[in-house]
């Protein structure tokens, strides 16, 4: 192999890797953002964690995270702003990559 197609491939597994981190941290965000708007809700125990997983499959309907604030922001109703919601994406995907980088 030459030494261009050592840095290619080595730039293809980096790239997916990334994409997959950024792919877990999403979801993790997802987890506890999930998480933090059941307990507003009232909701505990397996409740709280379907709730979760609600959220993380609301991901999936289109790209970004307009889905999830719909979801999250739709079920809340007007306990939470969406300023607040997206305040708490944020802090949430800085604590699930730091959660991430704690388990490598």
């Amino acid at each position: 192999m030459s030494s261009f197609d050592d840095r290619q491939n080595a730039f293809e597994t980096k790239f997916a890797h990334d994409a997959e981190m950024q792919f877990k941290a999403e979801a993790r965000r997802n987890k506890l953002l999930g998480l933090w708007a059941a307990s507003i809700m009232g909701k505990s125990g397996d409740d709280a964690a379907q709730y979760a997983k609600d959220v993380i499959k609301a991901d999936f309907q289109e790209a970004g995270d307009d889905d999830v604030l719909r979801k999250v922001a739709g079920d809340l109703g007007e306990k939470v702003s969406l300023d607040d919601i997206r305040a708490k994406m944020t802090e949430f995907l800085a604590e699930a990559k730091a959660q991430l980088m704690e388990e490598l």
